[in-house]
């Protein structure tokens, strides 16, 4: 029902409607070309189609505005960074509290106890590391796993995504595993030590792990970097199983499916991992993650430190638990990330879902909405995926570009990567009604 014309028009009318008006985001993007390599301090921030970057003057909760004086409602929140709203006040407060007091020591602070009890009783996993990413933590993990192990084989999922870890970046293609074509100045080929099969093929799994030879299977609980691919019924229950019988870690990568519920996925539904990885919103913003293990982990990481010699694992940062980083998290996890937050998140987010399929219905397309808790995303084909390989094949790169550019040009954003929502603690349903028939009238154009 819509026609390739018609994306190609929207596309074209939106581009020039953003350039006119963003005449200060424009002359900033001038200046600086002048000496950040593509015009931005991190090439991400290119990825949302725009003409030049939306350079932002401020945020708080659920909104943002830019330079030129444009309020949006935030659905994007940062990709996960922001996910419980843009510098939540007792974060904040913590943040200028601590700057006063040292920004990092090498040293632990009062912070560490209390964040500490408040992980291993959230998350049910009694041990715990900070480092400064997600992606630092996926490195260590996997580290930890081949060392306590033995093995050098990692296992993961097609469509994954676990941060800039050079052991993940490998795909499917017509089943057969490659690399991935985006990744830059690889040397070695990781296929010789990384597995790759699709998601929800117990069968698959089952036969790799039978192999004897994989060190851990590292996967999100639910996948969310390439569209969203909810777990088969049972199928976390039996990946836990066949891992404990053939001597496997399990770890669950939860930085996006903390959106799940207040201890997350596994909280939310019970199948525990050995290891256990939590990044971007868990101190509201500020650069930090952590890996939490279990009690055996934690004996078998023992012996292997016993065995080696002090000093460089080439696990960790000096930057790694920073105080300032401490007081941030404890903060978030104590005042922000609350059982009352996720009472508000969760129910706005059904609310949300069920919103954008009376407007999806409503003009006759054959789409769908996924969605986990407080995380959703409408995605342009009928039927749900069940792995990596099904989810990339109903991506629509031109139609999402030209819906993207529509809603920014009337006050809207949501995810840059396909068509990703989050609904924070200070989403309102007013925030919900305007996302929706924003989305209805750009439905509307397209089809004519």
């Amino acid at each position: 029902m819509i026609s390739d014309g018609s994306i190609t028009a929207m596309i074209a009318a939106e581009r020039d409607l953003f350039v006119a008006r963003n005449p200060n985001s424009a002359a900033l993007a001038m200046e600086a070309a002048r000496h950040w390599h593509r015009g931005v301090p991190f090439h991400w921030m290119l990825d949302w189609g725009t003409p030049f970057p939306l350079f932002v003057d401020r945020a708080q909760g659920a909104e943002l505005w830019d330079v030129d004086g444009h309020r949006f409602d935030d659905f994007c929140l940062g990709d996960t960074g922001s996910m419980f709203g843009h510098s939540p006040p007792p974060v904040a407060e913590a943040i200028a509290r601590q700057a006063s007091r040292g920004l990092t020591y090498m040293l632990p602070s009062e912070d560490a106890v209390a964040v500490g009890e408040e992980l291993a009783t959230r998350f049910r996993l009694p041990f715990w590391q900070v480092t400064a990413s997600a992606s630092d933590a996926n490195r260590a993990v996997i580290r930890w796993c081949r060392g306590i192990t033995g093995r050098k084989r990692i296992l993961v999922f097609n469509g994954c995504y676990h941060g800039a870890v050079d052991d993940v970046f490998v795909d499917l293609r017509k089943g057969m595993p490659e690399l991935r074509r985006s990744l830059v100045g690889q040397v070695y080929d990781v296929r010789q030590h990384t597995a790759v099969i699709e998601f929800n093929d117990l069968p698959a799994l089952e036969a790799e792990l039978a192999k004897g030879d994989i060190a851990c299977v590292l996967t999100e609980p639910a996948l969310t970097n390439v569209g969203m691919v909810l777990p088969d019924p049972g199928y976390l229950e039996a990946m836990r199983d066949l891992c404990t019988r053939h001597g496997t870690v399990l770890v669950f990568d939860e930085t996006h499916t903390i959106s799940t519920g207040y201890g997350g996925h596994t909280g939310t539904y019970g199948t525990l991992p050995d290891m256990f990885v939590l990044g971007k919103p868990v101190a509201g913003g500020v650069p930090c993650a952590v890996y939490g293990f279990s009690a055996e982990v934690a004996e078998r990481k023992e012996r292997i430190r016993a065995e080696g010699e002090t000093g460089h694992s080439g696990i960790g940062t000096t930057l790694s638990a920073n105080a300032l980083a401490l007081a941030a998290m404890r903060a978030c996890l104590t005042q922000v990330m609350t059982p009352a937050a996720y009472a508000h998140m969760l129910p706005l987010a059904e609310h949300l879902a069920h919103r954008l399929r009376e407007v999806i219905a409503a003009r006759g397309l054959e789409w769908h909405v996924a969605h986990i808790g407080a995380r959703g995303e409408f995605i342009c084909a009928p039927r749900p995926a069940r792995n990596g390989t099904e989810a990339r094949a109903a991506m629509q790169g031109p139609l999402e570009q030209a819906l993207h550019l529509f809603l920014i040009n009337r006050g809207v954003l949501i995810a840059p990567f396909h068509n990703m929502t989050l609904v924070s603690p200070s989403t309102t349903e007013a925030q919900v009604e305007r996302l929706a028939s924003v989305l209805d009238d750009c439905l509307k154009t397209l089809i004519g």
